[in-house]
C-alpha cells in the first residue's frame, strides 16, 4: 500500500519551485541583449526635382479632308488607317465636267484673241487715214477703245480658264499633310459637295512626328516657376526648351523624353489650372492623339537630405524616422517627405539634420521602437550608397 504524503508537502514543494525559476529566469531577462541596428546619417546631396501631370498626347496636325469641286467619287487610293505623305493622292472626283469646262475656256480665249487681232488690225488702218484726215478723230477713239475691250475680254477668258483648270486639279483629292489617316467617309459613285460652305468631309488625317503632350498645371505650380526664373535658379518654359520625361500607362521607366514647347497666356478661372505641352520625337509611330500618359517636368536642382525609403516608419497619418542619440537610446522624428528618387532614395523635405543617426536596418525588430536602448552600428558605406 502506497505512502500518503502531506498536502503542505506539496505547497512547500511548488513554492520552493517558483522561486529557484525566478532566480533562474531574472538574470536571462537581465542580461537580455539589446537589439542590434545599423545607422547612418542622412546625405546632404543636390538633386533634380521633376513635377509630376496628367495629360494626353495630340496631334501637332489634325485637318478634315473635304471636297472642293462637287461631283461623284470616281476612285479611291488609299487604304483606310495608313500611313499616308502630303501630296498623296487619296480620292478621284469624276473630272470630265472639269475637262469640258477647261476645253470651253480654251476655245473662248481663241475667240477672244481672234477678236484682238482684228481689233489691231482696225486700229493700225485707221491711224494714216487720221493723219489725212480721211477719218474722224472720234471713229479713230471708237476703234481704240474697241481693242482695249476685245483685250479686256481675252483677260477674262484667261482667267475663266484658269478657273476651270484649278476645278480639274481639285477633282485629284492629295493629302495637305503628312501623317495617319482616318477610314473613308464616302465610298466609290457617291456624289460629293465641294465649295467652302457645306463642302463634304471625305476623310481626315493627323500627324504623329513629332507629337505634342498636353496637360494642365495647377496655379501653385505656376506661381512656383515663375518665382524661380525671377530667382535665376529654374529657367520659365517660355524662354527656354525644359526637358520632360514621360511614361504611358504600362510602363514603369521614364522612358519617353521631350521638351516644354508652350505655357498659355492665362490661367482658367474655373479650374485655376494653366494650359501647357511638350513636344516628343515619335520616330516609330508609337504614339498617338489621345493616348495617356503622365509627364516630369524639371522644377529646378536643390539641397536635400536623403535616406532610403526603407528607413520611413508609417505612425498612424504621420510619416516618421527612428533616430539614435549619444547614449542609444531610439527616438522617432516626424518628418516631411519628399519625391522618390532612383535607387530608393526618399528626399526628406523637413525634420532631420544632416547630423542625426537614423535607423537603416533593423526596424523590423518589434525590440526597436522609441524609448528603446540599442546597439548601434554606423555603417559609412550605407552613407556611400546613398550618394
Amino acid at each position: 500500500m502506497a505512502a500518503l504524503v502531506p498536502s503542505h508537502c506539496f505547497g512547500s514543494s511548488i513554492v520552493t519551485g517558483l522561486v529557484m525559476s525566478a532566480l533562474l529566469v531574472s538574470p536571462a531577462r537581465a542580461q537580455a541583449p539589446m537589439p542590434p541596428v545599423t545607422v547612418a546619417n542622412p546625405v546632404s546631396q543636390q538633386i533634380t526635382q521633376w513635377d509630376e501631370f496628367s495629360g494626353r498626347f495630340e496631334a501637332i496636325e489634325s485637318v478634315n479632308v473635304r471636297a472642293r469641286v462637287s461631283g461623284f467619287i470616281e476612285k479611291v487610293h488609299f487604304k483606310d488607317g495608313q500611313m499616308v505623305k502630303a501630296g498623296d493622292l487619296l480620292f478621284t472626283i469624276d473630272k470630265r465636267p472639269f475637262q469640258i469646262a477647261v476645253e470651253s475656256a480654251q476655245a473662248e480665249i481663241a475667240q477672244r484673241k481672234a477678236d484682238v487681232a482684228l481689233q489691231i488690225s482696225e486700229v493700225e488702218r485707221a491711224r494714216p487715214l487720221l493723219r489725212s484726215r480721211t477719218l474722224t478723230e472720234r471713229d479713230f477713239e471708237t476703234r481704240d477703245a474697241n481693242l482695249a475691250i476685245a483685250r479686256a475680254r481675252l483677260s477674262a477668258a484667261e482667267a475663266t480658264l484658269r478657273a476651270a483648270q484649278l476645278d480639274l486639279d481639285w477633282a485629284d483629292v492629295t493629302a495637305p499633310i503628312s501623317g495617319r489617316i482616318s477610314d473613308r467617309r464616302v465610298d466609290v459613285g457617291a456624289l460629293v459637295t465641294g465649295g467652302a460652305a457645306g463642302a463634304t468631309v471625305l476623310t481626315a488625317i493627323v500627324s504623329l512626328d513629332p507629337i505634342y503632350f498636353e496637360f494642365d498645371g495647377s496655379e501653385a505650380d505656376y506661381l512656383r516657376y515663375v518665382r524661380l526664373a525671377r530667382l535665376g535658379t529654374r529657367p520659365s518654359s517660355r524662354e527656354k526648351r525644359n526637358p520632360v520625361r514621360i511614361k504611358l500607362a504600362d510602363q514603369e521607366a521614364w522612358s519617353i523624353k521631350g521638351q516644354m514647347d508652350f505655357v498659355d497666356n492665362r490661367l482658367d478661372p474655373r479650374s485655376g489650372t494653366i494650359r501647357a505641352r511638350a513636344i516628343v520625337d515619335n520616330p516609330d509611330f508609337m504614339l498617338t492623339p489621345g493616348l495617356f500618359g503622365r509627364l516630369q517636368l524639371f522644377g529646378g536642382k536643390f539641397d536635400a537630405l536623403l535616406v532610403p525609403d526603407k528607413a520611413i516608419v508609417s505612425d498612424q497619418t504621420k510619416k516618421v524616422v527612428f533616430i539614435v542619440d549619444e547614449n542609444d537610446v531610439v527616438g522617432a522624428k516626424p518628418v516631411t517627405l519628399g519625391p522618390l528618387q532612383e535607387g530608393g532614395l526618399r528626399v526628406i523635405k523637413s525634420g532631420l539634420s544632416a547630423d542625426d543617426r537614423v535607423v537603416i536596418n533593423g526596424i523590423a525588430n518589434p525590440a526597436v521602437r522609441p524609448g528603446a536602448k540599442v546597439k548601434t552600428e554606423f555603417d559609412p558605406g550605407e552613407s556611400a550608397e546613398l550618394n
